[in-house]
């Protein structure tokens, strides 16, 4: 042995990637080492070596594809009016559903407020004999006591509810609302214009518009 080291002999691995693969920023590449022989500079000057590698631009990743400024403005504004048509299609759709919401309201309104008008007619129709032998008692005044109050609440309830009395004597004669049993002459010294109504039997009873019973009346004239 002469005394001087040895040369260790071991596996030397350099690292040749061009982008860091940390911060994939660029690295430069290193100057080739010359070779065994050649003299100082030798190869130099003959031009740079040919890049064959794309050039990236600052803060692109190698590999990932990357949509330009214009095409993603495009992306963009296709998604809003795709968005924009959603929201029409759907205030459309709620507008339509107010709309039949709403008349499925009235109808059931309009429904309900039949079938109670309906009820109540019934129910007065089924009072207008009791009314009659209440009117015919007070005629002959025999309504008194307590079959007078009771009278007297059955004829309230009747008009709270709307009913209507109607017929008397000199008033033209209407066979909508009219019924006719008899013919009288007129009476003398009296000068009619047409059917005239000159006695009523039974009086009428009607709910607003609606005629329960005609008045039951003797007519005269032509």
């Amino acid at each position: 042995m002469n005394g001087e080291p040895e040369e260790q002999e071991g596996l030397h691995i350099s690292d040749k990637r061009r982008f860091d693969p940390e911060t994939y920023a660029r690295r430069d590449r290193p100057a080739p080492e010359p070779e065994p022989g050649a003299e100082p500079g030798a190869g130099e000057g003959d031009g740079p070596a040919e890049d064959t590698d794309e050039t990236l631009d600052e803060g692109e990743v190698p590999g990932e594809f990357v949509v330009p400024d214009d095409a993603s403005e495009l992306l963009s504004d296709a998604r809003v009016v795709e968005l924009e048509g959603q929201v029409r299609e759907r205030t459309e759709d709620l507008q339509r559903l107010k709309a039949e919401y709403v008349n499925y309201k009235r109808r059931v309104d309009r429904d309900r407020d039949l079938a109670r008008q309906g009820g109540i007619e019934t129910v007065i129709t089924d009072l207008l004999a009791v009314l009659d032998d209440l009117r015919s008692a007070r005629a002959h005044e025999d309504l008194t006591g307590g079959f007078k109050a009771v009278a007297e609440e059955i004829e309230k309830v009747a008009n709270k509810h709307g009913l209507e009395t109607y017929g008397a004597e000199g008033e033209p004669f209407d066979p909508q609302v009219h019924e006719a049993l008899m013919h009288q002459p007129a009476p003398e010294g009296t000068e009619v214009d047409g059917p005239t109504v000159v006695a009523v039997l039974q009086p009428g009873y009607r709910i607003g518009e609606r005629v329960l019973r005609p008045a039951r009346v003797a007519v005269t004239g032509a």
